[in-house]
């Protein structure tokens, strides 16, 4: 299957009607004339379920940092990705991994899972996710539609992606993989993720084997 960085060099898309200038947080939802069409059949949003545990990391880091957690709106809905936008995500995932290096928590803390903001430029998964949603936030994007996602990788290893809730389907921004994937592209198993518009709550996205860390290097 190709991935959605392909398909967009193979499919010539119409640009959705929204004005210049408009963050995207203010075109969430728009009606399905204006949306891009859908480059997949497949190209859907995951199915959620009933709440879930929180990750141990993400608990402790909300403990450090409250100020970045909690705060939710309680908004739903997808996010509309035009081309202009989908190579935004673009850019900030791949500037992101470059400025990111791979370290895990036990080699850089002394602690099996910690989750911070890189601020030193090393980290593991949840590092880049975290500041890949900080980044996006502080550009518009819909904080309800960025979501953080444990899953078990190709090694069936914990490990953590975000997910951007969009028209398009849930696409997947990766410290493991440059492309941006839509999420059943990228032969994942999903575990949770926040719950949107609520981001301390966690749901389940039916992988019932949680892993107890999700930190892994890349």
């Amino acid at each position: 299957m190709k991935s959605l960085t392909g398909a967009l060099v193979a499919v010539a898309m119409a640009v959705l009607a929204v004005p210049a200038g408009t963050a995207p947080a203010q075109a969430s939802e728009a009606r399905a004339s204006d949306a891009v069409a859908m480059l997949s059949p497949f190209a859907a949003n995951m199915a959620v379920s009933g709440s879930t545990s929180t990750p141990v990391g993400y608990a402790r880091f909300c403990e450090e940092m409250p100020a970045e957690c909690g705060n939710g709106n309680g908004r739903a809905g997808r996010v509309v990705v035009n081309e202009a936008e989908f190579r935004q995500l673009q850019k900030v995932n791949d500037e992101i991994n470059a400025r990111i290096q791979p370290m895990t928590d036990l080699d850089h803390y002394g602690e099996v899972e910690r989750w911070t903001f890189a601020e030193d430029g090393y980290g593991d998964c949840e590092e880049y996710v975290l500041v890949k949603r900080r980044e996006l936030i502080r550009l518009g994007w819909p904080p309800e539609t960025l979501l953080i996602t444990v899953v078990r990788d190709k090694k069936n290893a914990g490990h953590a992606v975000l997910t951007v809730v969009s028209d398009r389907g849930d696409l997947v921004l990766d410290n493991q993989e440059s492309p941006i994937l839509l999420w059943h592209e990228t032969g994942y198993r999903f575990v949770k993720r926040q719950a949107q518009g609520n981001p301390d709550r966690w749901v389940s996205l039916g992988d019932v084997l949680a892993p107890a860390t999700v930190g892994r290097a890349k």
